[in-house]
């Protein structure tokens, strides 16, 4: 199986970003707007596990938030406007660990920059969503890494854009593994889960009742407070 090579250099900064946003301090000189993300989101298709991982970064960091729209984009839903709540931010932006900008814009998929020098933009919910997700911190190894990585799969590749029979073997293959464990990929949550749930709200599934341990974790998700606040902007 070929296996495409990552530079270690490109492993380093990586790692440098990551450990920057966790630990607060000032970043080195060659990552000097290390610490913003920027989103480029279509509001006909809200992004929704970014905005629970959104949310979840709020848990563990200081972010500062804030929601654009296109000029070319017209009649935003005032829901979309306000995803990230009331933005009254008195504190200068030096004070903050964490950007997070999310822009309204007609774009095909979700795009993210993150303004790591000579770092590409990241395409793609579930690419975003592996990203954001590392940036909590938890450690996995490489079964659980693995699992995690052909769940996020599956949603975009066969949930969202696949037929009436490959989206019935997700729900299956999901209802299996729920039978097992609470979560997808053990007894935490992971990024597995959040795209998932994402896809499944945007789908409707497959048109048919969820099966039961799928059902139950879906009400274990909304039991959550960032779940149930980006389920809000569907309604």
């Amino acid at each position: 199986m070929w296996v495409p090579r990552i530079a270690p250099d490109t492993i380093t900064r990586n790692r440098i970003a990551v450990t920057i946003i966790r630990s607060g301090c000032p970043p080195h000189q060659d990552y000097g707007a290390l610490k913003d993300i920027v989103i480029n989101a279509n509001p006909a298709s809200p992004p929704l596990s970014l905005l629970v991982l959104h949310r979840l970064l709020c848990d563990h960091f200081k972010v500062l938030s804030t929601v654009h729209t296109h000029s070319a984009v017209k009649n935003v839903p005032e829901n979309l406007l306000k995803c990230f709540g009331e933005q009254t931010n008195k504190q200068s932006r030096h004070e903050y660990q964490l950007g997070f900008t999310l822009i309204w814009k007609n774009v095909p998929k979700t795009q993210m920059k993150f303004s790591v020098q000579r770092m590409c933009p990241v395409e793609g919910e579930g690419n975003i969503a592996r990203f954001l997700f590392s940036l909590l911190g938890g450690r996995h190894d490489a079964v659980t890494a693995t699992l995690m990585d052909s769940w996020v799969d599956a949603a975009v590749l066969q949930l969202r854009e696949g037929g009436s029979k490959e989206r019935a073997a997700v729900l299956r293959s999901m209802n299996s593994a729920l039978g097992r464990s609470p979560w997808l990929v053990g007894s935490e949550l992971t990024v597995a889960d959040v795209v998932l749930w994402s896809v499944l709200q945007q789908t409707g599934g497959c048109g048919a009742p969820a099966p039961a341990n799928v059902q139950k974790w879906l009400r274990a998700c909304e039991n959550l407070a960032p779940f149930s606040t980006a389920l809000r902007l569907l309604q």
